[in-house]
């Protein structure tokens, strides 16, 4: 019934930018912190960005930290990441994902799809 949708990929150059959206549909996502995590080819999915469900509380992936923003906006059940000076090592399929409680944790309950994210050089 719960659902994460995940929008806002696509093919970028180097150095671009792309702001990812991660809407809830089918039940309002009260209290749950949310979060985004990546996937490359070959590799294991990776936490990329977290945040609390009141905002407070933020984390990112060394990786990404300075180039990416994470945000949500309650009242659309909507979070956000946008992400600025995208490079090459950033191209993965990146994933929504919720979880109750103050973080999202390593294996939050809810996932989205994806949306596809490819940086050209």
């Amino acid at each position: 019934q719960a659902q994460l949708v995940e929008s806002g990929g696509g093919l970028v150059q180097a150095g671009g930018s792309l702001r990812l959206s991660c809407t809830a549909s089918g039940n309002t996502f009260s209290g749950y912190a949310m979060g985004w995590f990546r996937q490359a080819p070959g590799k294991e999915r990776e936490f990329v960005a977290g945040i609390s469900w009141s905002g407070d509380g933020i984390r990112y992936a060394e990786s990404v930290q300075g180039r990416f923003t994470i945000s949500r906006d309650n009242a659309k059940n909507t979070v956000y990441l946008q992400m600025n000076s995208l490079k090459s090592e950033d191209t993965a399929v990146y994933f929504c994902a919720a979880s109750l409680g103050a973080a999202v944790g390593r294996y939050p309950p809810y996932w989205g799809r994806g949306t596809q994210v490819t940086v050209s050089s």
